[in-house]
């Protein structure tokens, strides 16, 4: 019984990293990646500006250190406190170095700002979290330390969040920053498994669970290509095409691997569905691992076919996401102890 308080947070903890992973798939559909050109304050506020005034420079106006204008199409940030008058005084502000984006789009603000909102109710979740994982101290002390495993992988993915807006969205950096919150999604998975008192294992059989490690994998390595395949896309835009139709048009390579790899991930689960059915050995949530999977699918082609409908990227990676963590969570519920022949 004292388990509950702690399985109902480290649930809620899970539920709020997934939330962040749906607002940070809204960011990237929406392309408001640079909404907020700094980390951790927005232009400069903990609030963001909503009208481009509050981001001009003004005279007799008070201004606070670390506060952000936009002048000449680059960004100042105010050395300190202090009032303007008449004239701008270039020695009360210093060029913002770690990147030359300044531009600003009230949606694209604070569809940012919610995402980092997310991020930082996650932070004290899993905070709380952790501190709660004490009790478990004298019995499993495992709990703990996944438990503050889950707030280091957080912290260091608040982090990845930072060097992404630094380097005006790499590619590469994108994706180890999707990858970081899967490895999130699992260790808080893991963290919920070690604190169960009674386990629901199936039953064992070694081929299968070989093949449930090969399907996660490929779910991985797919959710990386696909941040590849959106990079191309974002090129095409800012190339000028305007029409979603023509978005995925000539594209390179990674499009096509990853295409081929949802092919091999579609067969490798259909195989671990049948074996599950013929062996009997109660994994039913394959059903909604082929559910998921067909969806996925779906929204793939329909971005491929229909030009990109309204929620389809967003829904794309978190399909992705929620079928990566019922991938690991069936791994879990794999145990030699219950091994069949």
């Amino acid at each position: 019984m004292k388990n509950t308080a702690f399985l109902k947070m480290a649930k809620t903890s899970l539920v709020l990293v997934y939330l962040v992973i749906i607002a940070g798939a809204t960011v990237r559909m929406t392309g408001s990646g640079m909404g907020c050109p700094d980390w951790p304050k927005c232009f400069g506020y903990y609030i963001p500006p909503t009208d481009v005034q509050e981001l001009t420079w003004e005279t007799y106006h008070e201004y606070k250190k670390g506060q952000v204008i936009i002048k000449d199409e680059k960004l100042f940030v105010a050395k300190e406190t202090f009032k303007s008058d008449e004239m701008y005084h270039p020695e009360n502000w210093a060029e913002y170095t770690k990147h030359d984006y300044a531009e600003f789009n009230p949606m694209h603000t604070w569809v940012e700002y919610i995402n980092r909102l997310c991020g930082a109710l996650a932070g004290v979740a899993c905070f709380i979290l952790a501190i709660m994982s004490f009790r478990f101290w004298k019995t499993k002390k495992s709990v703990v330390a996944w438990s503050w495993i889950v707030v280091f992988l957080l912290g260091f993915n608040a982090w990845l969040g930072a060097t992404v807006v630094y380097s005006v969205l790499s590619p590469i950096k994108i994706t180890t920053h999707m990858i970081a919150a899967l490895l999130n999604v699992a260790a808080l998975i893991y963290v919920i498994h070690l604190a169960k008192e009674n386990h629901n294992y199936k039953k064992y059989n070694a081929t299968f669970k070989f093949f449930l490690w090969i399907s996660m994998i490929l779910t991985l390595i797919q959710v990386g290509l696909g941040t590849q395949v959106r990079e191309f896309v974002d090129h095409q835009v800012k190339a000028g095409i305007g029409n979603e139709l023509l978005w995925l048009q000539n594209p390179d390579v990674t499009f096509y691997i990853h295409r081929t790899f949802s092919i091999i991930v579609l067969l490798v689960n259909i195989y671990l569905y049948l074996r599950n059915r013929r062996l009997n050995l109660g994994f039913t949530n394959l059903n909604w691992v082929m559910l998921l999977l067909l969806l996925e699918i779906g929204t793939g082609i329909a971005m491929n076919y229909f030009g990109f409908p309204f929620g389809s990227q967003a829904a794309h990676l978190v399909l992705a996401a929620v079928l990566y963590g019922i991938q690991f969570s069936l791994i879990l519920d794999s145990n030699k102890k219950h091994q069949i022949t």
